[in-house]
């Protein structure tokens, strides 16, 4: 308060020499005792000491008065002011304020303090101004849904729009519970706005600006919803230039409510079959099936459908992909598409404008293919990713077979597919135009290329005499296959080439001591790679003050340093200023290091391991124990609330089971879920504590939503049986969203045994198409149900994967080889089946 106060007298009041007596006075008058000395001290522990006390800044702010928080506000978010100077007074403000926004605790206090109070003081405009700040800058998002009841129901047009945006730009940021309720926020708001007049029952608020206005927002319109737009309104909002670019992003929208917008679209005027159907505006001119965005990957009217649309709408599906689900609906679709593409043409003729659909031909197709087919398709084919390798393999064949001479030019045209051609085929070509190759357009290929293909790449080069030009202009991960010799036979190195290149510790031990004869260690150590072959030796060696001045190298580049090396820097830190020792090498210092930690320590120490990889320091299991009863100590045995999860940040991850089970708590743990899906190695006492947590905050699966499932996401794998039943019972296409993309939470087998239930009993019972005896009423695995399943095929039958159709194993190998749960016996019959294909 006093700050603020000080802040204000200035804004208000010419700097004159006596000023700060004035100022003196005008404290003593309001009971604040200072001394001059003592007043700049003061005001920079107080701003130090706020960083680490979010809490009690949240107490502080909600005191102030009208104009103390005007103030803090402007000075906060409007100021470009790099230092406040009161008379003999400076600070350096700038600095200050970068430290404020990087703490997750302090954010949170400004968002709640926004939300809190700044619409009552300020323009509704600056408040959304100042919160869209917050939530940009912050890693964390604070978004939850009881925050979002703290929004305002009513917001001036232009204030609206501008929340409205940021919202729609953090869509991907927050949870799927918090997705539905900012949809129902927006939709409060557009309601009220719309002209009630005119609204009842068989009309809808969805207006075409409406729907523009909730952005990828429009997933959560009910169905019925869709189905009462205006045809007016749809075809206006189709028409906006920007629609396209909606419709874009819908990733997670469903097949059900896409073809509803589909409908609607084509009810309102448009002819979706007709490829020529153009709509003008002013003098622009827009195939109306580029204008649907993602809602093409739904378009399933197939009745009567010409080659020409089929391939139209192929072109457009190369974006499916980014879809969050229904892949294996879209497989399907394309299919359907690519044979009614092909109707009176052979595959040699339409290679070319089969966009991505390619992808879905099998090996036996590819194989059938001329080598001048391919010749003609390559500007296709090389823009076409999730190829599987053998397609690569056959497709480069072929491609090269026509071309014959392996020039720097024909294999520059064949992009993805590069990584399909030999290592003999590499070897046999010029050593300047391999040199070409990799220092070129086809650089972001080579860390796809098996280490034979690249050692021959190497080889050749090396043996030519010209590889010292070469080796400099080589990238990424792919200088780390140059042995040690040839790095010793070349010259002409220097600091700055090796930012874009990616070492071998041995490599930088041998440039480190190379490049120091020329260049200085600021030089080196700014390069980041080089700070591998920096030794104990070395370290121990530098000065104190150009270590502490150069440690934020070695900070920076945490994860690219050995245990070694962080413990070198570790006693080496603590030899020369053991006071301001960063708080994580005090993870590989001894255990009696630790007790100096407490009080006014705590915090920055929690926060400097919570911004850190513990694993990366790699301590032992009694270290870990220590540091992390250490922690528990700091936070008085318990995580209360969304501010210890935002100070623990990556520690959350090891955080005892007993701890999990007594001391975290629901307040703390709907923030906390996120950062749990994020930890790479729980353990499974970790994980069912972790369960048993979020079945106390949700309530049984029996009434969870679809939001609900999706947020808790793989640790729906912990689940009862039972309980996963209902879930894919109600929600059959989340979980099976949640199956593709379990991450480091690993997939349980009750939970993918659901899986595989799930899937079997929405097909049909498809029956083998095998005359075998064995083969008869046996359930063959289709297309479908194998691409839905992903790691979930394990639970076929050893008859049922033998009696599964050729074509369906020849169009599926790729992703059955990725299966990693496959038993001796499936696998002695999967390998028979690609025998007989």
């Amino acid at each position: 308060v006093a700050l603020l106060d000080i802040l204000h007298f200035q804004s208000s009041n010419v700097w004159t020499a006596d000023m700060l007596t004035k100022v003196m006075a005008y404290f003593h008058a309001q009971e604040v005792m200072f001394t001059f000395s003592s007043l700049q001290m003061s005001i920079k522990s107080y701003l130090k000491n706020l960083l680490y006390q979010p809490r009690q800044l949240l107490s502080e702010f909600q005191q102030l008065d009208q104009q103390q928080f005007q103030t803090a506000m402007k000075y906060l978010f409007n100021s470009r002011k790099d230092h406040l100077e009161m008379g003999n007074i400076i600070l350096n403000w700038d600095k200050t304020r970068e430290r404020i926004f990087q703490s997750p605790g302090v954010n949170r206090t400004l968002f709640f303090i926004t939300l809190d109070k700044c619409f009552l003081v300020l323009s509704a405009l600056d408040c959304v101004d100042i919160l869209s700040q917050i939530l940009r800058v912050s890693v964390v998002n604070y978004l939850q849904p009881d925050v979002i009841g703290s929004l305002p129901n009513v917001l001036l047009e232009d204030a609206f729009r501008n929340l409205s945006t940021v919202f729609k730009d953090l869509y991907d940021k927050t949870s799927a519970i918090t997705q539905r309720a900012l949809y129902g926020w927006m939709k409060q708001i557009l309601q009220k706005s719309y002209n009630m007049s005119e609204f009842n029952e068989s009309t809808s608020w969805v207006s075409a600006e409406n729907l523009w206005i909730l952005g990828r927002y429009m997933v959560h319109l009910p169905l019925e919803e869709i189905l009462k737009i205006s045809l007016s309104e749809i075809r206006l909002f189709i028409s906006y230039d920007n629609a396209t670019k909606q419709l874009d992003t819908v990733y997670d929208i469903t097949p059900e409510l896409a073809q509803a917008f589909l409908e609607r679209i084509n009810s309102s005027g448009f002819d979706m079959r007709n490829t020529s159907t153009i709509y003008r505006q002013d003098c622009f001119a827009f195939s109306f099936m580029a204008v649907l965005g993602l809602l093409v990957c739904f378009y399933d009217d197939m009745e009567q459908m010409d080659a020409a649309v089929a391939r139209a709408l192929l072109h457009q599906m190369i974006k499916c992909n980014q879809l969050r689900g229904f892949q294996a609906e879209i497989q399907k679709l394309k299919s359907q598409l690519l044979n009614i593409a092909m109707q009176n043409q052979t595959l040699n003729d339409i290679l070319g404008s089969l966009s991505d659909a390619v992808v879905g031909l099998t090996s036996s197709q590819l194989e059938s293919l001329s080598p001048e087919a391919v010749q003609n398709a390559i500007a296709t084919l090389n823009q076409v990713s999730g190829w599987a390798k053998s397609q690569v393999m056959i497709l480069s064949s072929k491609y090269l077979s026509y071309e014959k001479v392996f020039s720097f030019y024909n294999v520059s045209q064949m992009g993805a597919l590069v990584t399909g051609i030999s290592t003999q085929s590499f070897y046999s070509m010029n050593p300047k135009e391999l040199s070409q190759i990799i220092c070129g357009m086809l650089s972001q290929y080579l860390s796809d290329l098996t280490p034979a293909q690249q050692q021959g790449i190497l080889r050749k080069i090396a043996a030519s005499g010209d590889f010292s030009s070469s080796v400099k202009d080589i990238k990424g991960a792919f200088f780390k296959e140059i042995s040690l010799s040839d790095l010793w036979k070349q010259t002409g190195y220097n600091s700055s080439m090796m930012k874009e290149k990616e070492l071998r510790r041995s490599q930088a031990l041998y440039l480190y001591e190379l490049l120091s004869k020329k260049n200085s260690p600021v030089d080196l150590l700014s390069t980041g790679q080089l700070v591998k072959g920096v030794t104990c030796q070395l370290i121990e060696s530098m000065g104190t003050d150009f270590f502490l001045n150069t440690f934020t190298f070695f900070e920076k580049n945490l994860h690219l340093l050995s245990p070694y090396q962080v413990n070198c820097l570790a006693w080496k830190f603590w030899k020369v200023s053991s006071a301001s020792i960063p708080p994580f090498l005090l993870l590989v210092l001894p255990v009696e290091y630790l007790e100096n930690v407490s009080g006014p320590l705590c915090v920055p120490f929690i926060e400097s391991l919570g911004k850190t990889e513990m694993d990366l320091l790699n301590p032992s299991l009694q270290k870990k124990n220590a540091v992390m009863q250490k922690v528990q100590e700091c936070l008085n045995g318990s995580i209360a609330d969304e501010y210890d999860v935002d100070l623990l940040g990556n520690l959350i991850c090891h955080l005892s089971p007993a701890f999990l089970r007594g001391r975290v708590s629901l307040k703390a743990m709907a923030t906390a879920l996120h950062q749990f899906k994020l930890c790479q190695q729980l353990n499974h006492e970790q994980k069912i504590e972790i369960k048993y947590k979020l079945l106390e905050l949700y309530g049984s699966p029996n009434n969870w939503t679809a939001e609900t499932t999706l947020d808790v996401g793989p640790f729906t794998a912990l689940l009862s049986k039972e309980e996963l039943k209902v879930l894919a019972e109600k929600f059959p296409d989340t979980i099976l969203q949640i199956a593709k993309t379990t991450g480091p939470v690993s997939s349980a087998e009750e939970f993918l045994s659901t899986v595989f239930k799930s899937v079997s009993n929405a097909t049909a019972n498809i029956e083998s198409s095998l005359t075998r005896p064995d083969c008869l009423g046996t359930r063959a695995p289709s297309s479908d149900e194998i691409i839905k399943l992903a790691e979930a095929n394990v639970f076929w039958s050893v008859q049922e994967l033998e009696c599964m159709d050729t074509g369906t194993f020849d169009k599926n190998v790729e992703l059955l080889g990725t299966v990693s749960g496959f038993n001796s016996s499936q696998l002695i019959a999967l390998k028979e089946k690609a025998k007989q294909v």
